[in-house]
């Protein structure tokens, strides 16, 4: 699944241009095109839908946690790419369509904007406010608002493992198993170490840790690690995840994997000490 490098690099891709084509914004949609109907989450017609998008203009595009929001007015439409949704800008042809496209919008300068998914896990929602399906994400870890102070007073109360902590989308919005496994090594956090048992000097470093490697991340344009993610550059500056049996950078001793909350969990045990 995207992670927030990767879901902020198509965000400013779309607003500006880059790796999913040419800037969306200031484009007016002919038609939107809806393939699967059951990837809108959101209530109502697919028709309806439809309908209401037709002559509409894109006058943003912004990032969420994991979710795209493209600006709509007077409405916001959301986008989350799940495990394998990818978005493309590609002339209105049908020899430009693809077996797993969803949806579609068609602008009126005779492009299209396509999200395909393979699996079918992405949705899309098409909302006045987009808090009725973002009110719960917690804290954009890239924000002032995510200080070492706050992080501590969340944690002092959890006797949860750290890494999960990190990954719930209820408590940092964005953060997933590459990135959790990336910031955990860099701070020297053992990933199974429980929340409350981390000092004050830890939480500062792993705060650094978390806003170092997502800032890494887009600066990249995010990790392209399946087939799905194009233009991303991260996996080749990867310290432990998916390194697993390589010496690891630091002090040399070898990368070990594990099992924590059923994720692959990559850590260094020199550098990541269990105790």
């Amino acid at each position: 699944m995207p992670e927030l490098p990767e879901v902020e690099t198509i965000a400013r891709s779309l607003k500006f241009g880059g790796v999913t084509g040419e800037s969306i914004i200031n484009r007016t949609i002919l038609s939107a095109e809806l393939c699967w109907q059951r990837t809108l989450a959101s209530s109502g017609h697919g028709c309806i839908f439809e309908d209401w998008l037709t002559g509409k203009t894109v006058t943003d595009v912004s990032r969420r946690g994991k979710y795209l929001l493209l600006s709509i007015p007077p409405k916001t439409l959301l986008i989350h790419l799940r495990m394998s949704g990818d978005l493309r800008l590609v002339p209105s042809s049908d020899e430009m369509r693809k077996p797993h496209d969803r949806f579609y919008l068609h602008f009126l300068d005779n492009t299209s904007l396509a999200f395909n998914d393979t699996r079918k896990f992405g949705r899309i929602w098409l909302t006045d406010d987009p808090d009725e399906i973002l009110g719960e994400l917690g804290v954009e870890p890239l924000s002032e608002n995510f200080t070492a102070d706050w992080l501590a007073n969340r944690l002092k109360h959890s006797s949860r493992m750290i890494k999960p902590l990190l990954m719930d989308q209820k408590v940092i919005a964005g953060i997933g198993n590459i990135y959790a496994d990336e910031a955990l090594f860099r701070a020297g956090i053992f990933p199974g170490k429980k929340a409350d048992t981390m000092t004050h000097a830890e939480i500062e470093l792993l705060v650094e840790s978390i806003r170092a490697v997502l800032e890494d991340g887009i600066r990249t344009n995010g990790a392209s690690i399946d087939w799905v993610y194009r233009g991303g550059n991260f996996q080749n500056h990867f310290r432990v995840y998916q390194q697993t049996g390589k010496p690891c950078p630091v002090c040399g001793s070898i990368i070990e994997k594990m099992t924590l909350a059923q994720r692959g969990t990559h850590f260094c045990p020199q550098c990541q000490p269990r105790a």
